[in-house]
């Protein structure tokens, strides 16, 4: 508004003008009147934009942070202590972060440890999907240990999604089965069967002699190996440290694991 009535009042001193006829006056008025107008509402969108834009930026960079900051809190402390253990205060104040602030970004508790599995289960799925397809792409008959080997690196790249990320995944695991979590179960069959139809579709065409049931067990207990596993992997690696002078990364481990669990997995049946 500053710049318009200077703009006016600077045409004002024109009107004085002995020497400009009437005629010639009224052109000029028009043509700066028009161009100084168009230019202070081209300068007022420019600077609107530039602040909503900048707003908007703030906004979400705010929210990100403040999502990721109780994501993180949160999957520590379940792992840590449980779901059950674990309240969405003891979240807030590791978070530092208010309750409201929970229940807008998540709105309860079911589905922050929802978001908390997908955080971890969407990469090591996509990975997965990634090595299977690598597989099924070759000629030969399958083996048990080939497909095995398909969870290695999809475990491998959840460190670099998060730290200690393969260790948290593991023990969030081992508390969803050891705490009856149904709905975790329920949420992860929701978006990701087509990943475990696919692996367990694997299994029987490397295994086609194993029935569904003996599947089912044999399937559970290769988890069960890969929780404790992982899960403690850093004790471990101290024990290999200290009583054989072995220092083993986390791949390494997965390494000695797999050929023990393909051996298990295709052992004859006994029952």
């Amino acid at each position: 508004m500053l710049f318009f009535l200077y703009f006016i009042l600077k045409y004002e001193r024109l009107l004085d003008s002995s020497y400009i006829n009437e005629q010639k006056l009224n052109r000029i008025k028009f043509q700066w009147l028009f161009l100084t107008i168009y230019r202070l509402e081209r300068m007022f969108q420019t600077v609107v934009l530039i602040r909503c834009e900048h707003m908007s930026e703030l906004d979400t960079n705010k929210q990100v942070s403040t999502q990721n900051k109780i994501l993180n809190a949160a999957e520590t402390l379940f792992a840590e202590h449980g779901f059950a253990e674990t309240s969405l205060r003891l979240i807030t104040a590791r978070a530092e972060v208010n309750l409201a602030s929970v229940n807008y970004h998540f709105g309860s508790k079911k589905t922050l440890i929802e978001a908390v599995f997908d955080r971890f289960m969407l990469s090591f799925t996509q990975d997965l999907m990634a090595e299977m397809k690598k597989l099924e792409q070759q000629q030969q008959a399958l083996k048990i240990e080939q497909v095995l080997n398909t969870l290695v690196q999809p475990l491998i790249q959840i460190d670099h999604v998060r730290p200690n990320g393969s260790s948290t995944f593991m023990k969030l695991l081992g508390r969803a089965y050891s705490e009856t979590q149904g709905h975790i179960r329920r949420f992860a069959m929701q978006r990701y069967s087509h990943v475990f139809s696919n692996f367990t579709r694997l299994l029987h065409k490397a295994s086609p002699e194993t029935s569904r049931s003996e599947m089912f067990w044999r399937l559970h207990f290769m988890l069960g190996a890969f929780i404790f596993t992982l899960a403690g992997h850093e004790a471990l690696q101290e024990i290999a440290e200290s009583d054989f002078q072995e220092q083993v990364n986390v791949e390494q481990i997965i390494a000695h694991l797999i050929p023990f669990l393909s051996a298990g997995f295709a052992s004859p049946a006994q029952v």
